[in-house]
């Protein structure tokens, strides 16, 4: 896997032309007509807030793909909307949750995170040193995974991901129900029927977000227990968390076996991008740990030259953060257009 991962790397500078022209192509201008990074003004904001912020490099790395794909997503409703359509509001409406979520995700939403530590919705207890989830039942089931000596450590690192992945759903449902929240005060507030009609439709479609949401997290839950008590099993297809979910997903839907025999293979190649996704965010985090240590040196000559390092490094992990959300993305929609909406019904 380490050779293939390296090959792949190696070839990354051919895939990654056809994204590299088109951020290229993308690049935009301010009204002062300085290069931007986005076409798009509040993503710029977010942005220029969070290299302020001095986020962590691969949490800058993970912001910048996020509000790529929220950009490409935005100029399809822009082109949409001009032509007629979304009149219900419904794609509109679900862009501004996932930009709340995003600015949530990254502490840029204004106020004190405290989702982890004091949200009642998930979770309704204190957080105890030791605790590794911050969720009672997560903990509970990997200090039962972890003495009961059916994992070896490579299993144990597979399944401490797939935990990990777990969480970060349960606190990407706390912000929609954040948002579902203040919508409804919002609500409360209307007078025009017409307009009372309009979000009484955005509430309907934040509850139904919010029950796929809750179903999703029983059933990765469910899959985690059964995990634990039995181990993995010597034919498991994946190993990554979000190839895993897919997989899951796709099979509780209405697809074919042939289509099943399809997207596992497409599975298989989005795995080993997730792979590459990950070699580099390690890559980039041992490069600025290296920066910050020959700065501290003060070295001019080495300074510049890790200095280069590193912000190269740091644009092949957007570039591929950016291509494997979007892959996500795609596989995603693709599997709930072949089936989840028959079984949701």
């Amino acid at each position: 896997m380490q050779i293939l991962i390296w090959l792949s790397l190696f070839a990354v500078g051919a895939m990654g032309g056809k994204y590299s022209q088109e951020m290229n192509e993308q690049k935009a201008s301010d009204k002062n007509n300085n290069q931007v990074e986005f076409r798009i003004a509040k993503l710029n904001q977010v942005w220029e807030k969070a290299i302020r912020m001095q986020l962590a490099p691969v949490r800058l790395s993970e912001l910048h793909s996020d509000l790529k794909i929220q950009e490409k997503d935005e100029l399809q409703w822009k082109k949409l909307k001009a032509e007629g359509m979304d009149e219900d509001g419904e794609r509109e409406a679900k862009l501004r949750r996932n930009f709340n979520i995003i600015l949530a995700k990254y502490g840029m939403d204004g106020k004190k995170d405290t989702r982890t530590l004091d949200s009642n919705r998930l979770k309704d207890h204190d957080v105890k040193e030791g605790d590794t989830f911050e969720d009672p039942r997560l903990d509970k089931l990997w200090n039962k995974a972890k003495t009961s000596g059916k994992f070896s450590d490579e299993e144990l690192q597979t399944l401490q991901r797939e935990f990990r992945h777990h969480k970060d759903k349960i606190n990407e449902y706390n912000i929609v129900m954040d948002t579902v929240s203040r919508t409804e005060e919002i609500h409360k507030n209307v007078i025009s029927p017409l307009e009372g009609d309009m979000k009484d439709d955005v509430l309907h479609q934040k509850h139904a977000d919010l029950k796929q949401r809750m179903r999703y997290l029983n059933q990765g839950f469910e899959r985690l227990r059964k995990i634990t008590h039995e181990g993995y099993s010597a034919d498991s297809e994946f190993k990554e968390p979000r190839v895993i979910e897919l997989w899951e997903m796709a099979k509780r839907s209405n697809l074919s076996e042939d289509e099943l025999d399809s997207l596992k293979e497409e599975l298989r190649h989005f795995e080993t991008k997730v792979e590459k996704h990950q070699h580099y965010q390690e890559q980039l985090e041992l490069s600025h740990q290296k920066l910050k240590h020959v700065e501290a040196l003060g070295d001019e000559d080495h300074i510049m030259r890790n200095k280069e390092k590193y912000n190269t490094l740091a644009e092949k992990a957007r570039e591929m953060g950016y291509k494997m959300k979007k892959h996500l993305q795609d596989l995603t929609n693709k599997i709930s257009r072949n089936g989840l909406q028959h079984n949701e019904l």
